[in-house]
This record gives structure tokens, C-alpha cells and sequence, in this order.
């Protein structure tokens, strides 16, 4: 796993733009020790890191303000949406402010008839949603956690319902970014398809902050289903369960979301959501379409899953039962905690091509049992990707040893299997040292190139995505 580094700190440059910024912005600048620990650290395990200020934003032209006086002073930047983050993208590794951006989250504009949105970066997805909600349109990226959409876009998330909806890069137009020189650009018009120049918009989505800082989306927003329905099914092994979900695919059927819940999952879950679901392997499942459409999706599903050994098979449509379902998926990972009550969760992803997704669940979850390791697994298994909650005693040396080992040998076998060391975690610090391994130097040379043309100081998040350091 990650071994993380302090990158040599400016540390006249950090103490003349605090000196500098703090009159400017008052009670939204912030160095209290809480604060900044909270923003450098968050949901990961990894070590703190913490930035030297917080800056409370309100507008792009503050965002500019603050790096022009970094960028004249060499210090790093560091963007912060919700904190939700997982492999130390939020660290300061050369200190250096974090820019809060949880304030700008005004809704700008909905273009109800071109079925999109302009919006700040710190709206959530929740917030959103309930924005639309009487326009007929919803925006369908879903991580779980209610996270803004700049770091969502950031970060290139996804979620639950990525196999039907895709992901972040498929749901953004294009955006406005700062970029280090304090310049702001444009990345595309509000056109569904574009054929202009280079495509910039996909170079900010999941560059996690190391290329220009995000102060405006247009999103793309779907029609809300006429009718949902949801749906369950336990199965005898994972394998089965997998080979279930290859052969849904394979027939075509226009699932919104298909999950996995390991068996060891289930029972945590059933405790904390107290729920009754058979602790066995499950699939949980949404489809979204017309009250017609879905009983028949659903239907269709429930014989094939009978084809590999599905048993308890059951299918809703009422808001109430889908919605209890799907929060205590939601929950996993707090639910995953009490297994092992005192210890720390490391979660990590990684993303195989759906053919082989049977044999990579199958095969981390005899690792783990080897290792003697309590580690659930949840996936968004329609795309691939699953996730492994390893419950680590974080003051155990040897228990690190083996979590950082069983986390090396699960990229390992991702990418051995053409797939990748992490499907919407993001690489950050935590993978930062399997990137060049799944994608080789030549195509790290074309990043470094990149990076060095855009941000010559390395002031925007340096010591992130493996990128060399410099400046």
C-alpha cells in the first residue's frame, strides 16, 4: 500500500500568503488545529497530513485570488468538497491551504427542456436531487455517501448506478476550472455532443484536483422512471451469484443497478438495518422503467437467477421497501464496522472486465480467509467493480503488514486480469504505486508532460496520482 511521504516544505512562501490571505477573507480563513486535520485527513486510514489554512470560498473570483497569491508565493493548493475520499487525495503532503468549496452551492440554472443543469461545485447530490424533484428530473450518479459534485467530478465517481446511467464522465457537459496560473477556462458548451478541439472536459474529471480547481458544472439530468422496482435474491456461493450477473448482462437486461452483498456483509448489515435477508450471498437489484417494464424485467431476472441456484427471489415496487434496501446498502460500511468493534475499516476497489469478475471475487475472498482476515465485500458487480472492507487494528504493526499486503496482491491480480487497481476509489496516495504498473511509463510520461505543462510549480495537489514532484 501507500507509503506516504512529506514533500520538502516552502515554508516562507506558506508563512508570507497566510500573512497575506488571512486579513483578506476573515472569519473563513481558518488554522485551527481540528479544522485542518479534518481536511487533510477524512475517511482515509492513511496518515494525517494537514494543509496550514482552510479557505472558505463563495466565487470563482476568490478561488482565482487565492491561487494567484499561491502560485506568486509557490505554495500548494489543496481542493476539499465533503471529505469523503478514501485514498489520502485531501493529504497537504507539502502543506500548503485547502480550499473549501462546500459554500459555493448555489444552483445556478435547470434547462428542464435540454434535460441539464448548471451548478456550483459544492451542491450535493442529495440537494440536487431534491431540487429537481418537481421538474421530472434527477441527476443519477450515486456514490453513496452525499458528496459534492465537484469532488464527484474530481475524483471521476461512480456508484450504484453506473451500469445503467455510467459514471461521472459520461454525466458531465462540461465545466469552468481555475487553473494555477489563476486563468479560468471553459471546457465546452452546453451541447450534447461536441466535436471541438481537445476534450478538457474529461481531462479535469478524475484528475483529482492536480490540473485546475472545478467552480462550475453543467450536468447532464435523466427523466425520473415512471415506476422502480426493486429486487433481492440469495444465492449459495459468490461464484454463482457472479455467473448470475455475467449471464444478466450477456442477456441484455436494462438493469438501473445490480449489487453484491457477501455473505458476511449480509449478516452486518441485517444487525444494523435490522433487516432479515438470508446470510448468504446476495443480489440486490433496481430497475427502472414503465410499472409494465419493470414487473417484466424483474420477472425475466428472477429466471435466470434460477438458473444458477437463486433461492428466496423477491421483487418491489413500493418507495418505502426500496428505499430501506437501498440505505442499508448504503450502510455497509458502518454496518461492515461492527464486526469488529474497535477496529479501523480500510476499504479499497478494484475493477475487473465482467467475464472475469467470478474468479476475482472468488479468489479475494479465499485470500482473505487465508490471511485469517475479517474483510466483507460489496460490489457494484454490473460494471465489475467490488470492494473489500478490510477491519485492520491500525496500532498493530503486523496487522498494517498484512492489510498493505493483501491490498498489493489485490491490484496485482486486478490488473493481471486486464482490469484496474481501482474502479471509482481514485489512485490519490493509496495507489499511487499501481498506476505505473497498469499503465506503463510511456503513458505516466504523457501524464507528467501534462501536469508539468498546466501546473509548472506543482502547487496544485502535489505528491498525488504518482506523478513526479518538482517545482
Amino acid at each position: 500500500m501507500a507509503k506516504i511521504i512529506d514533500l520538502p516544505r516552502n515554508e516562507a512562501g506558506i508563512e508570507a500568503a497566510l500573512a497575506e490571505l488571512g486579513p483578506r477573507f476573515g472569519t473563513r480563513f481558518n488554522t485551527g488545529q481540528a479544522l485542518r486535520a479534518q481536511h487533510g485527513h477524512t475517511t482515509t486510514w492513511l496518515r494525517n497530513q494537514a494543509p496550514d489554512a482552510v479557505i472558505f470560498v463563495h466565487s470563482t473570483e476568490e478561488v482565482q485570488e487565492i491561487v494567484r497569491a499561491c502560485s506568486r508565493h509557490r505554495v500548494p493548493v489543496i481542493a476539499f468538497g465533503a471529505g469523503s475520499s478514501l485514498e489520502g487525495h485531501l493529504n497537504a503532503s507539502a502543506g500548503g491551504i485547502s480550499i473549501d468549496f462546500s459554500q459555493m452551492n448555489r444552483i445556478l440554472k435547470v434547462n428542464a427542456e435540454d434535460m441539464d443543469v448548471v451548478i456550483e461545485p459544492g451542491v450535493t447530490r442529495k440537494a440536487l436531487n431534491s431540487h429537481l424533484r418537481d421538474t421530472g428530473l434527477f441527476f443519477p450518479v450515486d456514490p453513496g455517501a452525499d458528496a459534492t459534485l465537484g469532488g464527484m467530478a474530481a475524483t471521476g465517481a461512480s456508484g450504484t448506478n453506473a451500469v445503467r446511467y455510467g459514471t461521472m464522465k459520461e454525466n458531465i457537459l462540461g465545466l469552468k476550472a481555475v487553473l494555477p496560473s489563476g486563468e479560468v477556462i471553459k471546457t465546452a458548451a452546453r451541447a450534447r455532443k461536441t466535436s471541438a478541439g481537445y476534450d478538457l472536459t474529461h481531462l479535469m474529471v478524475g484528475s483529482e484536483g492536480t490540473l485546475g480547481l472545478i467552480t462550475e458544472l453543467t450536468l447532464r439530468l435523466r427523466g425520473i422512471p415512471a415506476a422502480i422496482s426493486a429486487a433481492t435474491c440469495s444465492f449459495e456461493t459468490v461464484e454463482a451469484a457472479c455467473q448470475c450477473v455475467i449471464a444478466t448482462i450477456q442477456y441484455g437486461l436494462p438493469v438501473a443497478r445490480i449489487e453484491l452483498v457477501d455473505a458476511l456483509m449480509v449478516g452486518a448489515v441485517n444487525r444494523y438495518a435490522k433487516l432479515n435477508l438470508p446470510e448468504t450471498p446476495l443480489l440486490l437489484l433496481e430497475f427502472h422503467g414503465t410499472e409494465t417494464g419493470v414487473s417484466e424485467d424483474a420477472a425475466t431476472f428472477g429466471e435466470i437467477a434460477a438458473e444458477f441456484g437463486g433461492t428466496g427471489f423477491a421483487a418491489t415496487t413500493r418507495e418505502e421497501e426500496r428505499n430501506k434496501l437501498w440505505q442499508a446498502r448504503h450502510d455497509a460500511y458502518w454496518a461492515g464496522l461492527a464486526l469488529r468493534p474497535g477496529a479501523k475499516g480500510i476499504s479499497t476497489d478494484i475493477c475487473v472486465p465482467v467475464s472475469r469478475l467470478a474468479e476475482a471475487l472468488t479468489r479475494a475472498e479465499a485470500r482473505a480467509a487465508e490471511l485469517n482476515m475479517i474483510a466483507p465485500v460489496v460490489g457494484h458487480v454490473g460494471d465489475g467493480n467490488f470492494h473489500v472492507l478490510m477491519l485492520i487494528d491500525t496500532d498493530n504493526p503486523a496487522e498494517i503488514e498484512l492489510a498493505e499486503a493483501y491490498v498489493a496482491w489485490l491490484n496485482e491480480m486486478a490488473i493481471e486480469m486486464e482490469g484496474t487497481c481501482t474502479g471509482e476509489h481514485g489512485i490519490g496516495q493509496g495507489k499511487a504505486a499501481y498506476l505505473v504498473r497498469e499503465l506503463g511509463p510511456e503513458a505516466m510520461d504523457v501524464m507528467a508532460t501534462i501536469k508539468r505543462g498546466i501546473d509548472p510549480q506543482n502547487i496544485f495537489n502535489p505528491g498525488k496520482m504518482g506523478l513526479p514532484n518538482y517545482g
